[in-house]
């Protein structure tokens, strides 16, 4: 294979400031921009559980001393977004909490210097609600329902950061029923109660061998949402749906009125909507209509990390953005209790860790992608850079385009094509569909980080009997050209590879 010259300028080290999300219709764009912004990232656990043991305001990592260090860490991952989980007692100052010599105080000043060092490194900070607490119950775990302190610990963090653009509040982490170990259902979470509130919700945390012994009264999800806007808050805002965020049926139904609304869909192989299946006839459909962020996906089983890789690509697909559980380095437990890192340097641990920085570096090295993030880093198979003037000249190889057909469903009168290609594609991807009798319909897909989609009408009385898909090939990519027969009757799926 022969080394072609193509042009690249070389990024600079300076950080770039950081997106200012905004919803606009079902996209999530950076104001600063008006560009597209897809969150892609991490959560960094540890500002919701540190404070409570009393050892710490966050996790390692979070000590003065480290922040720089860990932020560059996760900057190298080339991500645009970190999600904190936090905890209520520990902002509020109530049940004793924080722990130990922490103060009210500390704890408030170390969440907001982690953040603004994110913001410096151009890093989108999601602030969540991770651990709760009625009244008398230290927020030691995970709660089916927001509690009646909630609405003050909104109205506190939202007032502090209302006016940090790059800052995105996420409500509540993982609304839910409740189960007994033997079964027998406690509590039924429904979506009148996730809005509006008012249900009694057991107050024991989930990883309590029994629940239902003592209740509190459920605040709604709309509730939150006004709270954070009467603080003068008009950042977005994730709602997580039902079923520990996996089931977000009743999610547009039920959402306040706010046009900064995000659905937060969280994503593991033991939840029921974990299929492609399911993602294309729940999680797209509203996605269609409002932004969705898949705020937590994992796989802790330590094997091929199938359930994450399949996300991951339908996820790119529909524009819909991710955040990987977690980024923690766990000598112990490692993958079995889903870290992504095997230190605080930030190096990726097998087998999901591998995975998603190669998918996020797959990415960076693509068209400029939604948001800034940090630079991408040259192709492990460039040759030495040679000055010309304020650029410089690269010699790289070209690569497989990765070209792949999708879908192609025809459903009388249209056929409906879905094309992937690397996002490294400087071209569109023709398409040719030759139908009955000889005619032939000729398309130009335009590509959208390495997205390219086409409703094509077919005349009536003519029927699609293939459909070539092909790329002319750049100075990145080598050529390609795929064949796809698509069903008269449903639906046909190209399962090859270049």
């Amino acid at each position: 294979m022969s080394a072609l010259l193509a042009v690249s300028i070389l990024p600079g080290t300076a950080s770039a400031a950081a997106p200012r999300p905004v919803v606009d219709g079902n996209r999530i764009i950076d104001a600063a921009t008006s560009r597209e912004f897809v969150p892609r990232g991490v959560n960094f656990p540890g500002f919701e559980y540190a404070c409570q043991q009393g050892w710490g305001y966050g996790a390692d990592g979070t000590r003065p001393d480290q922040v720089a260090a860990t932020v560059a860490a996760m900057a190298s991952w080339r991500i645009n977004t970190v999600r904190l989980p936090l905890n209520q007692d520990c902002w509020l100052g109530e049940d004793g909490l924080p722990g130990g010599d922490l103060t009210v105080a500390g704890y408030r000043n170390a969440v907001e210097s982690f953040t603004d060092a994110l913001g410096t490194a151009g890093i989108v900070t999601i602030l969540d609600l991770h651990w709760s607490g009625r009244d008398g119950h230290v927020a030691d775990g995970l709660r089916p329902m927001p509690d009646d302190r909630t609405p003050a610990f909104w109205q506190s963090v939202a007032q502090r950061f209302k006016s940090h653009r790059s800052v995105m509040f996420d409500l509540f982490n993982e609304p839910h029923s409740r189960w007994n170990p033997d079964g027998s259902k406690v509590f039924t979470l429904d979506w009148e109660c996730w809005a509006k509130g008012g249900c009694q919700a057991p107050a024991e945390i989930d990883t309590a061998p029994s629940s239902g012994a003592a209740w509190y009264q459920a605040t709604g999800l709309s509730t939150l949402v006004s709270t954070v806007r009467a603080a003068g808050a008009t950042q977005p805002v994730l709602l997580s749906g039902i079923d520990y965020a996996n089931d977000l049926r009743g999610w547009r139904a039920n959402a306040p009125r706010d046009d900064q609304l995000v659905a937060s869909f969280h994503n593991y192989p033991v939840q029921r909507c974990r299929t492609v299946s399911c993602w294309d006839r729940e999680i797209a459909e509203v996605a269609r209509h409002v932004p969705v962020l898949t705020a937590e996906i994992g796989q802790n089983d330590c094997g091929a990390p199938d359930h994450v890789d399949r996300y991951l690509d339908w996820a790119d697909e529909h524009a819909i953005g991710y955040l990987a559980w977690a980024w923690w380095a766990l000598p112990d437990l490692g993958c079995t209790n889903f870290a992504l890192i095997s230190d605080l340097d930030g190096t990726p641990l097998p087998p999901v860790g591998t995975l998603f920085y190669r998918h996020l570096a797959d990415l960076a090295r693509g068209p400029a992608q939604p948001g800034p993030g940090p630079p991408p880093v040259p192709d492990a198979d460039a040759g030495r850079p040679s000055s010309s003037g304020p650029r410089d000249i690269v010699a790289v190889k070209r690569r497989p385009s990765g070209l792949k057909v999708r879908r192609a469903r025809w459903r009388k009168p249209r056929l409906d094509l879905r094309v992937a290609i690397s996002p490294r594609a400087s071209f569109g991807v023709d398409v040719e569909v030759k139908l009955t009798g000889g005619r032939q319909i000729s398309r130009r897909l335009r590509i959208d980080s390495g997205i390219g989609r086409a409703s094509i009408r077919v005349p009536s009385g003519r029927i699609p009997r293939s459909v070539v898909v092909s790329y002319p090939g750049d100075q990145r990519l080598r050529p390609a050209v795929r064949r796809v027969l698509p069903s008269v009757s449903g639906v046909t799926r190209s399962t090859g590879r270049d």
